[in-house]
């Protein structure tokens, strides 16, 4: 039987985590599409990275699969995909689902908080 711990070791093991500031080098650059992953009232209270896509965890299976309704077509496989969320966990799990379903590209960028005291770029 997994815990999270084993979950979370497996996520950390195969999606690459960036430092505040490599993140918005990338941001900066404007070729990556970042994704907050927490759930919209924890968005709500704090704000989020500008211009990130706002899909929770527990529906991200559905935003990035093609063959959904709810698809959103700038998750394409080979894509830079940088994910946030409160403090890195979620981020990473969502990570590891988008290697699951053969995105190439995907990256964990941590907690909010770090990207905001980091000075990366925020919108309500």
């Amino acid at each position: 039987m997994k815990s999270a711990k084993d979950f979370l070791d497996e996520a950390h093991a195969v999606v690459p985590k960036l430092t505040p500031q490599e993140a918005i080098e990338r941001h900066k650059a404007g070729n990556a599409v970042f994704v907050d992953v927490r759930d919209s009232g924890d968005i709500a209270k704090s704000g989020t990275v500008a211009g990130a896509l706002r899909v929770s965890r527990g529906f991200i299976e559905f935003v990035a699969d093609e063959a959904t309704p709810f698809h959103n077509a700038s998750l394409k496989k080979d894509a830079d995909i940088c994910l946030i969320c409160g403090a890195g966990g979620q981020a990473a799990l969502a990570g590891k689902t988008l290697k699951d379903m053969g995105f190439t590209s995907v990256f964990n960028i941590g907690g909010f908080k770090d990207w905001k005291e980091a000075g990366g770029p925020t919108e309500d």
